[in-house]
Parts: C-alpha cells; structure tokens; sequence
C-alpha cells in the first residue's frame, strides 16, 4: 500500500502541470445601481447548469448558518418561491464543508440556485464533488439546482447591498457558456470500463444505459459525432521492475491503471482495466470503419450487464461473446489492440495520452468522468436530460434537432401569445419558431409558399401558390352560389364587379353608377358582383354587346337572315362533294382507258408468234 500511495501521489503531482480550465458562466447584477455590471463565475461540477438558457433571481443572504452546512430547518429558514415570485439565489460562503452539502442544503431550503462566495482572494476554481472515499453520499445524484463559485469581491458586495436594506436582482447566463458554431455538435465522453470504483463507476455506468437510445438517435441521423476516451497513466520509471507496476500496467509501464479495488491481493488488476479500455476504443474505431459508430454505446452497456467485476465476469471471453452478438468483425479489433506485452508504443493508447493534454480552449483531462461538448468541458451531474440540454445548447439557434425542443428540454416561448410575433388568427399561421435558446421570429414557409416580412409586425405570402395559403392575405366572399377572390399573382386585386384595395372589396353597384344598362327602354337589377339588364317592354329584346333594345320583328328577320346563310353554307357543301365525287370519276376512267391502251399494244405479239408456228408447222 505504501507503493500504491507514493505512485497516486506521483500521479497527483504530474497532473497538477497540466492546464486546468475552469469554466465559467456569466453573472448580471441588474440592481441595485451600485453594482450593476456582468461578473465571472465558476460553474459546478454537479446540479443541473442551465446550458443555453439564462435564470434570473433576487439574492438572499442567511442570518444563520451562513456556509450553508446544516439543515436550513434546523434555523427555521425557508426560501421557497411563491407563485409568480422570482427564486431564490442563495448567498453562502466557503468553507467547513463540501460545496455539494452547500447546494444540497439550499436545494431543500428552497433556493433556485446558490452562490458560493470564495473566503480569499484567487482566481476562481471548480467547484467538483467530493473524493472518492466520501463519493457514495447518496445526494450527490439528487442536487438540481445550479451552482457557481464568486469571487470573495463580488460576495463581499453583494453582502453589503444585503445589509443596506437593497434588493439585489441577479441573472445567471450560460447561453455562451458551450460554444455553438454550427449545425453539428462533437462530443467526448471520458470514462472507464473499471466497475469497482464507487458511486463515480456507478453513475458512469447507469449514464451510459440511460443516454443510449438519445446518443444513438443524434448520431445516426448525423447531428452529432460521439468519441469515447479513456484515460491511462504511466509507471515512474523507478518501478518499472516492480512487481505492482507489472499487474497495473501493459507495454512495460507505458499505460496503467488504478488497481480497481486499491488492493493489489485480490480481485482484478490495473492493467485488465487498461485492456478492456483498449478494447473498447478499438471497438468503436472499428465500428466507425463500417459507417456504425453508435454500436460503441450497444457494446459498453451489454459489457456491463453480462460482464461485471463483482460476478467474475471482467474477461476476455465474455468481452469477445459480447463483441460477436453485435456482429462486430473481432479480427479487427485485436489487430488493432496489438501486444500488450511488447516493450513499444501502442499506438490507439498513445493517441490516448495525447488527447488528454488540453487543446484552445479546453483544459487537460484531469476528472473522470469528463464530457467535452464542441471542445468545452461540461460541469454539472452525469445525468441524461441535463447531458442533452448541454449538447443542444451546442447548436447553432434554429438547427437543433426536434429533440431539444421537448417539453422535458426547453419551454416552448411560442405557445404564450405566438413569442410576440405576426401571426394570422384565421389560418393559424405564425412567425414564431421555437429554438432550444428561445425564439425566433421569421416569416414561414408554408405548403411550398414562402412568406415574406420582418417577421414581427407582418408577413405575406409570395410566390407562385400563394392564393392557396388564406387566399394570399386577400379579400374573399362567398354569397348567392358565387365566390369572388381578390388574390392574384400580382398580387391583391378586387376582381371585376367589386371596388377596392384588394384586401377589402366592396360591390359595384353598376346601375346606380350609370356604369351599364344605360339604353332607353333598359331596365337596370343590381346583383352582387354583377347586374341583370332587360327591357321595359317585353316585346323588345336587350342586346348586352351593344347595349340597345331591338324590336321581335328584326328579331324575327334576323332569325330568317341566319336560316338563308345557313342554307347557303350547307348548299356550298354538297356542291363541293358533289364535285368532288365527279372529279374523282373522270380521274379513275381515264386511267382504266391508259391501261387498257398499253395492254393492248403487248397481246398482238403473242398472237402473231401463235400464227408463226403454225404456218411452219404446215410446211
């Protein structure tokens, strides 16, 4: 054991080189006018951090039990939000206790948040969960509420304004707190195929079988692009010979793992630990060769069900049964584990080690488990829905997928009045597009048609269809069996027997505007969209294209004026046949006649060759 502790503490040290990055939301103080300002914060590797939204709260500062490490029962102190009341961030300071009891104790106290405020001047830090040994509290699961870490500045002010009777307002925002460049988020999870390591391989493991069947979903339909890692350590140099670092580690002492039950005697090895985490990473490298890289979360999950640590299960064989199952080409895969005996590189582990070193703007690899979402550590429980929030929050607004947008994600800003944005009550039509960050407002596009505005205050329909979709915003009626329609491609046009801009129309009343039937002897109807015109005496006959009423007698003649040209017509038709008829004789006996001629000219020879051989024959 004495080995064991001088190697952690070796492992410790070399850790603490490396670049740690804390990451950090933003704090807005919106009174009093003192303090009004954006400040850092550090956010907390537990509770739920609400990725890509904002919260805003009024702070409240304890008269007792100031650091927050008691029961806030016992002190008879309540922070619980009345309906329609801003929550409560609670003001604690550091010290005496984990940061989680902190936020735990606020969490049941009431509080919506609480902020941690730093007893000494440094730059701010991460505020992670406690140590393995005291790791098993079962709370640590169960803390919701976000947390951050301010400064011992800023806390002192905000205590300050407290005493002075002001109300201090605040809004915490992590909407920049994940980067969002584009329509794809890439993220890692770093993690251990070790069972025996407490609560932390407990939750890593039930994580794993609850986030499946979301990480598969975003990865088969190309939201998202998942990389497992796994971390390794190397051996001092000055026990590669030791007895210990053979069992711990592979490749003489270039990667190594924990002992998983800290006890070299019994149970399993380090170095089975490295082997299954090389295999793993094989897997999925061999899974992502064949176009199915979310395989990878099917493989970890059964491995975990069928070949667990406590039932002696963690081998070799129950690995590769699980590999076959899945119809994975195991061939593969132990080509690219290589030898874990030989004295060089592996080169899958290497590449390994190398990830671990921090990269922009993400820290070294120091905490395990450890998800990186677009290159930034995320801080907060290993749970699925706060795990999905944070990897929608990496989208760019307006590309995430319907996922983010469930009720179990986001609040939909569009069903409370359409966000604020133009809608059409009659065709229930709106600008209002819900994101996962909010809302946008943006004309839509509706069956084809584009609509087109500031999305705000107006949006119309354009385009080719457009008079399909609520007649294209134009005046329509129907009345009497007849319906008129405004909309044209052009745009909005009352349509002939109406008056008006297109979106209102009104009726022509042709009679009274002396627009038709004006003849005398006419009698004018008015009807809608249109006019009846007839004559006075019914003896006439109203003749619309010329607006005039004539008498039955030249109805009568032109009657008998119609009837002789058709007479005529018909005539000129049969003489035209007729004449056809004898063309087409005239035509057929002169060629019967030109035959008979040309066939006559041939039937002398043969008689007279006939008569020929007569004649002979008598002589």
């Amino acid at each position: 054991m004495v080995w064991f502790r001088v190697w952690v503490l070796f492992l410790l040290w070399g850790s603490c080189l490396g670049r740690f990055v804390v990451e950090k939301n933003s704090l807005k103080v919106t009174s009093p006018d003192s303090l009004k300002g954006i400040y850092e914060c550090a956010i907390g590797n537990f509770g739920v951090p609400q990725y890509g939204g904002t919260m805003v709260g009024i702070v409240a500062y304890p008269n007792a039990n100031r650091k927050g490490c008691q029961s806030f029962e016992n002190f008879d102190i309540s922070y619980k939000s009345k309906p329609g009341g801003f929550p409560t961030f609670l003001l604690v300071d550091r010290g005496d206790c984990y940061f989680t009891a902190k936020a735990w104790y606020a969490q049941n106290a009431g509080a919506g948040a609480v902020l941690v405020a730093d007893d000494k001047l440094e730059p701010l830090i991460t505020m992670d969960t406690p140590e393995e040994e005291d790791s098993r509290a079962d709370y640590l699961q169960n803390i919701t509420i976000p947390s951050a870490l301010i400064t011992k500045s800023l806390g002192d002010s905000l205590k300050k304004a407290l005493r002075n009777g002001d109300m201090v307002n605040v809004n915490l925002d992590w909407r920049e707190s994940l980067p969002h460049p584009d329509d794809r988020v890439e993220y890692e999870f770093w993690t251990n195929s070790n069972d025996e390591c407490g609560a932390k391989c407990d939750s890593q493991i039930e994580f794993v079988k609850n986030f499946k069947g979301a990480a598969q979903i975003l990865e088969k339909k190309g939201y998202t692009q998942f990389t497992p890692h796994y971390i390794t350590w190397y051996c001092p140099e000055a026990f590669l010979l030791s007895k210990q670092c053979k069992s711990q580690c592979i490749n003489h002492g270039r990667y190594c793992a924990p002992d998983p039950e800290q006890d070299f005697s019994k149970g399993y090895d380090g170095k089975d630990v490295v082997i299954q985490n090389l295999r793993q990473v094989c897997l999925h490298k061999v899974a992502n060769e064949s176009g199915k890289p979310w395989v990878w979360w099917d493989y970890v999950t059964d491995f975990a069900i069928r070949c667990p640590m406590k039932e002696k299960k963690y081998t070799t064989d129950c690995a590769e049964t699980v590999i076959k199952s899945l119809g994975i080409d195991l061939k593969k895969i132990n080509e690219c584990m290589g030898d874990p005996d030989a004295d060089e590189d592996n080169p899958v582990l290497k590449a390994e080690q190398d990830a671990q070193i921090g990269k922009d703007s993400r820290g070294d690899v120091t905490i395990l488990p450890t998800l990186v979402i677009n290159n930034r550590q995320y801080r907060g429980k290993l749970d699925k829905a706060a795990v999905l929030k944070a990897i929608c929050a990496g989208f760019q607004e307006a590309t995430e997928p319907a996922v983010c947008l469930s009720e179990e994600i986001e609040t939909n800003e569009c069903l409370d009045n359409h966000g604020g944005c133009w809608k059409d009550e009659a065709s229930n039509i709106t600008a209002c597009r819900d994101t996962f960050r909010g809302r946008i407002c943006e004309c839509p596009v509706v069956k084809g048609v584009k609509f087109v505005g500031d999305g705000y205050t107006h949006c119309e329909a354009s385009g080719s269809g457009r008079c399909e979709i609520n007649n294209g915003g134009c005046w329509n009626k129907t009345q009497d069996g007849k319906t008129y329609s405004a909309c044209v491609d052009e745009g909005c046009k009352c349509p002939p027997g109406f008056k008006g801009d297109g979106v209102n129309c009104q009726d022509v009343d042709e009679c009274k505007e002396r627009l038709a039937c004006q003849c005398s002897g006419c009698k004018c109807k008015n009807t809608w969209g249109s006019y009846e015109c007839s004559c006075s005496d019914d003896s006439l006959l109203y003749i619309k294209e010329h607006d005039t009423c004539i008498s039955a007698g030249k109805r009568a003649s032109t009657e008998v004026g119609w009837s002789f040209l058709w007479v005529i017509f018909f005539g000129l038709v049969l003489a035209g046949v007729g004449a056809y008829a004898v063309y087409k004789y005239r035509i057929r006996s002169y060629m019967d006649s030109e035959i008979r001629a040309i066939m006559a000219q041939y039937m002398p020879l043969d008689n007279q060759e006939a008569q020929n051989h007569i004649q002979h024959a008598e002589i």
